[in-house]
């Protein structure tokens, strides 16, 4: 498998499948902002929910043709071998990326185990061999890894745009992006120490701290 990560920001994905399994697809598809189109003649409560809000656009009916016009990526999630094969079949045929629920040999892409920490996306994958180890190692990510890494992205992000946005010369960004990560960040972050992390940022930027995210809920 070759990792990547995909822009789908208002591209169209298919999912055909009203279940579970497809309820876990329109979920990460649409936190990751994209459209997504469900075929199927029914729908769990949530895609129900979903389809309702006009979240997501409802086919009420089985897949047939035309159903993968105009997609960016296709995801087969039925029950159905007879639908599952089709699916996987047509999108071959238009050139289209598919991933087949239950066959890892019949996809083309693989969704890994996700933990989404704001712009930090932690994957870990099994290439479909193993969804449980997959889990496993998510869960301890999830443990491990806190809002508080969300909020350094952003913070660490917005600092290196300002420090490549300015004059200086690219040994002394390469020191500056260096001296922004402070060893003491992460437990600023974790205690809310807003005045020490304007400080310090004030310190290597040289002129008004960044300002604090707006989801820190944190006083300094």
């Amino acid at each position: 498998m070759y990792p990547v990560s995909l822009n789908i920001t208002g591209r169209l994905c298919v999912v055909v499948g009203g279940g579970k399994v497809a309820e876990r697809k329109v979920s990460g598809l649409l936190a990751a902002g994209g459209r997504v189109r469900v075929i199927s003649p029914v729908l769990t409560g949530s895609l129900r929910a979903l389809a309702d809000r006009g979240s997501v656009a409802w086919r009420e009916k089985p897949y047939g043709p035309g159903d993968l016009d105009d997609a960016f990526l296709v995801f087969a999630a039925t029950d159905q071998p007879a639908v599952q094969t089709a699916v996987q079949r047509d999108a071959r045929a238009a050139g289209l990326l598919a991933n087949i629920a239950d066959a890892p040999e019949a996809c083309d892409f693989q969704i890994p185990a996700a933990v989404r920490r704001g712009d930090l996306i932690l994957t870990v994958s099994t290439s479909g061999r193993s969804p449980t180890v997959s889990a496993m190692i998510r869960r301890q990510l999830e443990s491990e890894f806190g809002e508080e890494y969300g909020l350094l992205t952003d913070l660490l992000g917005e600092a290196r745009d300002r420090i490549l946005a300015g004059p200086a010369s690219p040994a002394e960004r390469k020191a500056r992006l260096q001296e922004i990560f402070h060893a003491d960040i992460l437990d600023w972050l974790r205690s809310g120490r807003w005045d020490r992390i304007e400080h310090h940022l004030n310190h290597v930027l040289g002129d008004d701290a960044l300002p604090r995210p707006a989801d820190s809920g944190r006083e300094g």
